[in-house]
């Protein structure tokens, strides 16, 4: 079929018959099974599976074959899509596959011929007349977007009901490659990073999924999705047709891919559709090879029948798209500032799909937050009002974000704009759900908006969670950093003339400490630097113990220091999180450059990979080290307290006045970081699940990297403060009134 302009400027080979010879390769069958002759590590013992998991081990994942049932099959199509999308009651048993009797199981595929014709579940584009069919009847969705790995699995089925009473019929996710594979071939799917289990809850929520698995996903997440063991092979050129990286790819979707192979709609599942990659044109590479190798992989493995599509930003059109996948876009109300924007960018994209529902997969309800620049929202009139008129075109959209989460951990992002920024540990992202689950006022406008193109869920939504007030408690000194490198580090460091990366080291995220010894006294305040901007991305610098202030990657390039010789240098490296948009270059962490001290060039260095997390979950508790304390601590040191909650529990936020920045534990748990002199976001959300309840004891642990406040306290408050500097904010408006500026949005970023 021509597709517009795309038909005159290229010509890509045809994604069916990559699929097919995809499929050989990759061992294959005509059925779309894997033949475990020719791919011997997928012969393996699902109960033996299974039970590794309810270990709660990590394990070398193996791809869970097809399972079918006649209840997946059987379905009345609905009678009118408006009131279907709303009537949506679909049995959990058909959207959630389940593994049938043994005996009934043989009958299955000659059953399956018998039924009629018309209970056939199928969702296609209907060219003809511009829309999508679901069991052959016309059918829009209204998506939004939640992530899994931002909200703790216990919170997933709330999450989820308010979505659906919100009156969306969909729920649209990324899949994080490196949430799932830590390490090259070792896989973990239990717990939080159990994806049939959210599918499954979005099942029971009788919510529809739009898919997202990668390989790239960007969504402000650490190297957008990208495991950084890819980056131990520092010539790889990622997301492109480069062999290793291609490899790697295979890899993962040979282990992903038959996993949700069940929960495609024709299956009897609820994935109606597959993303392929993510904003690819937003990338420097524009490299269709690698796009068409994707393209092929997922026909191989998923077959014919689901829809796949790519999503880019009007300008990422051209190099994102390609043939045989459905294009669609994304914008926000930034770019709906002038009337005819929407009908602009919509024509647009009929350049690359001439034919078919005008898709819009994200549509922003709000925006990211960067360290050291204000919270960022759009008002709900901006945001009702595109929506609404979106609609009225007959147009299918997702709502990015409809409940954004918490980046816990060190998983949070960042972009380069000039410099390197950082994202947030929240991701409240100004969403129609709050960071803490509760509804705004911008999700009932949204609501209202919903409600005059389709009926909604009767009933009312739940109302904001019960919140919490403690404190001020006042933290204990635990101890330097460096007086706990023996149980940081208890391999012992690595030699090398010349620092190394975090990834030569093997060290993903977090900290390294790199020390040497002076070989000559340094009797004047001289010039400690790192050249070509070489610290990714802060440098906690300490002579002798003694904490001497900061390097920064593109803010500040040098400090000033004195030492005899022999004396002991420490460099800590923080990473804050890898580049997740754009051009996306290879964003190596730790010294990338040898420092110098006036005209020497600094060699002979240790390197120390900290396991700061397993040090507060399991040594902290036993009290392994008893030590006297400095009496004015300075640089990284770390304090704790011990609290019990006496009244009710509820969810509540950590407030952590006077405090510089640093990371912070509940109950061992990484709550992520916390940068309060520098903002935004001055508290950090707690769940309700996370604290021990009446009688029992919850402990706090903060590593405070610069200066502690003369009062080592802090607080739970009921309520976030997420807009904490001086910094303008962003609003993203199509009210007249509103006179701040929006801040350029030709490229989405997600």
């Amino acid at each position: 079929m021509a597709r517009g302009i795309l038909a005159t400027r290229r010509h890509p080979e045809d994604v069916w018959a990559w699929s097919w010879q995809v499929r050989g390769w990759l061992g294959l069958q005509k059925d779309g099974s894997q033949d475990p002759q020719r791919v011997p590590h997928l012969a393996f013992s699902r109960d033996q599976d299974a039970d590794t998991y309810a270990k709660g081990e990590q394990s070398r994942a193996r791809p869970e074959a097809p399972r079918t049932c006649i209840s997946q099959c059987r379905r009345n199509p609905p009678r009118d899509r408006r009131t279907a999308v709303s009537d949506y009651r679909t049995p959990v048993s058909a959207m959630a596959p389940k593994k049938p009797p043994c005996l009934p199981s043989l009958l299955l595929p000659l059953l399956t011929l018998l039924l009629p014709q018309a209970d056939t579940r199928s969702f296609v584009v209907d060219r003809d007349n511009d829309r999508f069919l679901l069991d052959g009847v016309p059918f829009r969705y209204v998506s939004g977007s939640l992530h899994y790995f931002r909200v703790p699995r216990v919170l997933w089925a709330d999450r989820l009901f308010k979505m659906r009473m919100s009156g969306l019929n969909a729920v649209q996710f990324y899949v994080p490659w490196n949430y799932h594979e830590p390490e090259p071939g070792v896989y973990n799917f239990h717990g939080s990073r159990d994806l049939i289990a959210f599918l499954n809850e979005a099942a029971i929520a009788n919510l529809l999924v739009i898919l997202r698995p990668g390989p790239y996903i960007c969504a402000e997440w650490d190297m957008g999705g990208l495991p950084a063991w890819l980056l131990r092979k520092p010539k790889i050129h990622l997301r492109t047709s480069d062999p290793d990286f291609l490899a790697a790819v295979d890899s993962w979707f040979k282990v992903l891919l038959p996993k949700i192979h069940p929960w495609l709609y024709h299956n009897g599942g609820n994935i109606i559709s597959i993303q392929v990659e993510n904003e690819y044109g937003s990338y420097r590479a524009c490299d269709f090879n690698y796009m068409r190798h994707l393209a092929g992989l997922f026909r191989a493995i998923l077959g014919d029948e689901i829809l796949l599509f790519t999503t880019d930003g009007p300008e990422g059109l051209k190099c994102g798209s390609l043939e045989g996948l459905y294009t669609t876009v994304d914008f926000g109300p930034g770019l709906l500032s002038k009337a005819d924007n929407m009908t602009k960018i919509f024509t647009l994209l009929r350049n690359y799909e001439p034919h078919g529902p005008l898709v819009n997969s994200e549509y922003y309800t709000g925006w990211l937050d960067y360290w050291g620049q204000n919270h960022s929202t759009r008002s709900v009139h901006s945001v009702t009002n595109g929506l609404e008129n979106m609609l009225k075109l007959g147009a299918s959209v997702n709502m990015y974000m409809f409940h954004g989460g918490t980046n816990f951990g060190y998983w949070n992002g960042a972009d380069e704009k000039g410099r390197f920024l950082p994202i947030t540990t929240s991701y409240d992202y100004d969403a129609p759900i709050s960071e803490a689950g509760d509804p705004t006022p911008k999700l009932f406008a949204l609501r209202d908006v919903i409600s005059k193109f389709q009926e909604i869920p009767l009933g009312p939504l739940p109302p904001p969670s019960p919140k919490m007030m403690l404190g001020p408690l006042t933290l204990h000194l635990d101890g330097d950093l460096l007086a706990f490198l023996n149980y940081l580090c208890p391999q012992g460091p690595i030699y090398s003339i010349l620092p190394m990366t975090f990834e030569a080291v093997k060290q993903d995220h977090g900290f390294v400490l790199y020390r040497t010894y002076l070989s000559n006294t340094v009797s004047e305040p001289t010039r400690f630097w790192v050249p070509n901007n070489g610290v990714h991305d802060r440098a906690y610098v300490m002579v002798d113990g003694v904490f001497h202030g900061v390097l920064e990657r593109n803010m500040k390039h040098k400090l000033f220091l004195t030492g005899q010789v022999g004396a002991k240098l420490d460099v800590l490296l923080e990473s804050m999180g890898r580049l997740s948009f754009g051009s996306n270059t290879s964003d190596f962490k730790g010294l990338i450059e040898p420092p110098v001290l006036g005209q020497t060039i600094l060699t002979r260095w240790l390197m120390f990979p900290l396991k700061v997390d397993k040090l507060v979950k399991w040594w902290f508790p036993l009290q392994l080290l008893k030590r006297s304390h400095p009496q004015t601590p300075s640089g990284p040191t770390f304090y704790s307290t011990m609290f019990a909650i006496l009244g009710s529990s509820g969810d509540t936020f950590l407030y952590l006045p006077g405090w510089t920045k640093g990371q912070v534990w509940i109950n061992g748990f990484n709550l992520g970081r916390y940068w309060t002199k520098r903002g935004p976001q001055q508290t950090l959300y707690v769940p309700r699940p996370l604290l021990y309840p009446r009688g029992a004891l919850n402990k706090i642990t903060l590593l405070e990297l610069e200066n502690a406040p003369p009062q080592p306290q802090v607080q739970f408050l009921d309520r976030p403060i997420l807009n904490s500097t001086l910094h303008r904010t962003y609003v993203y408006s199509l009210s007249a009134e509103v006179q701040s500026d929006p801040e350029p949005m030709q490229l989405s970023g997600h």
